[in-house]
């Protein structure tokens, strides 16, 4: 049975625009908690542990299984263990998702389940780190989980010629729910005092509204979309799990048919890592290295938040007219030279901060959303949800190596500065692996439409 994209324009327009609502709901969280606040909150909860104070240097570490972590490297693992954990998870999400007739069930479940683990972090204070940890780690791995499911969907809901404009789109969308939230919060931070709260106090409050956030706009594309049956599915014997595992199997063992796929995730292993790691790392190394307080990095990422959402369709505009995959390389270099910068940056340096900061931005939005309708192209019909998992593995709330390093690095060196160079190494090396990439061959590969520009 084949299935292709809602013929009806209106209803497939309809159905693009509360696709979009997902990304409202999710960058909240992605934002304001795992962008902002949670790295540099966990960090002075376990110096708090460690070293009986959050302010200043702490080189007693913390104790985890008999390993000695320092407080100062600590969130970056628990990254590393939530992407390690997602390797085993998400592909079985994906088969799963693959052969159910009930995709948005899937993604909101999830989001829902994940709001859940992101609002425990209200209740992370005095020393608690180890609840903090494994609530980051339940609500990075139902956020990928529920990412799976609503990147597959977009195969469903838009043309081969569609998907650049509607991921970016998507993308935008999101950067303007995560740019609002942290509006709010800013302000929550600034009258905090007023209000009679801590500057943790307020912190706490607001990873709660960003919980909740996640949760109430998940409601709107759980009521517009719609569910379809699976196209596409080889018959197996056994219930769905069962047959999940098997068409698991089946997918790995024939992906060697489909050479550009494989080589296209394994550029985005590298230069998503080093996306990844520069959100995760941003609040910590300014909170830590260059020693600026929660206002100014709330107004830095408020930067980000507001220029990525004009980048992203300024990308997808060019990728109409250049192709997805010249823009991503080009855009690739732009991350070096703002790596380059981060690193030379000094200490304390308001606007040039604040620069960065929109250059982040700039190249941000348009990378993940080119990445993401890039991918969708080179995916045979019938397994969006399989290699999304895979795909989702190596994206936002998942990326290990990048993470791993950075904190390895700071680790051994007691250097934010050190840590942050390592990252170009994964930008560079992904380039180098998608610049490989044969896109037409690829799309051809999986025998799906070729799109008018590549």
């Amino acid at each position: 049975m084949t299935e292709t994209v809602v013929l009806d324009d209106a209803a497939r327009t309809r159905e693009q625009r509360g696709w979009y609502w997902y990304d409202f709901a999710n960058s909240a969280f992605v934002t304001t908690t795992a962008t902002v606040l949670a790295g540099p909150y966990l960090t002075a909860v376990a110096k708090t542990a460690s070293c009986g104070t959050s302010e200043g240097e702490c080189l007693t570490p913390i104790s985890i299984l008999g390993v000695g972590v320092s407080p100062g490297s600590l969130y970056f693992y628990a990254i590393t263990v939530s992407t390690i954990l997602s390797a085993f998870l998400l592909p079985v999400v994906g088969a799963f998702a693959d052969r159910s007739s009930h995709k948005k069930r899937l993604m909101a479940g999830f989001a829902w389940l994940g709001s859940f683990f992101a609002a425990l972090l209200f209740f992370v204070r005095d020393g608690n780190w180890q609840l903090g940890v494994a609530a980051m780690i339940g609500a990075s791995l139902c956020l990928g989980a529920s990412l799976v499911v609503y990147d597959a969907i977009l195969i469903e809901i838009a043309t081969p010629d569609e998907r650049d404009r509607v991921s970016s789109r998507g993308w935008a969308f999101g950067y303007v729910g995560g740019a609002l939230l942290l509006v709010i919060n800013l302000g929550l931070l600034n009258f905090a005092e007023s209000l009679g709260m801590t500057e943790g106090q307020a912190a706490r409050w607001c990873m709660l509204m960003a919980a909740a956030w996640w949760a109430g706009f998940t409601i709107i594309p759980y009521l517009r979309l719609r569910d379809r049956e699976p196209v596409n599915v080889e018959r197996t014997e056994g219930g769905t799990l069962a047959r999940s595992f098997t068409q698991l199997w089946h997918t790995l063992r024939h992906a060697r048919a489909y050479p550009m796929t494989l080589l296209f995730l394994l550029a985005y292993l590298f230069f998503n890592d080093g996306v990844q790691t520069v959100i995760y790392a941003s609040s910590v190394y300014g909170s830590e290295e260059l020693k600026f307080g929660q206002t100014t990095l709330f107004i830095a990422i408020l930067t980000v938040q507001v220029v990525a959402i004009f980048g992203a369709l300024l990308l997808g505009r060019l990728a109409g007219r250049y192709g997805a995959k010249r823009v991503v390389l080009t855009s690739l270099g732009a991350w070096i030279v703002v790596i380059l910068f981060g690193f030379l940056l000094p200490a304390e340096r308001f606007l040039l901060f604040i620069l960065l900061a929109a250059a982040i931005g700039l190249v941000l939005g348009g990378t993940q959303a080119l990445s993401r309708s890039l991918f969708s192209q080179l995916i045979p019909r019938g397994r969006e949800a399989e290699y999304f998992s895979l795909y989702q593995a190596m994206e936002r709330g998942t990326s290990w190596l990048g993470t791993l390093a950075f904190g390895i690095a700071h680790q051994v060196t007691g250097s934010y500065r050190v840590a942050i160079f390592v990252l170009v190494f994964f930008f560079v090396v992904g380039g180098l692996l998608l610049s490989r990439v044969d896109v037409r061959r690829g799309i051809r590969e999986a025998g799906n439409e070729v799109p008018a520009v590549v």
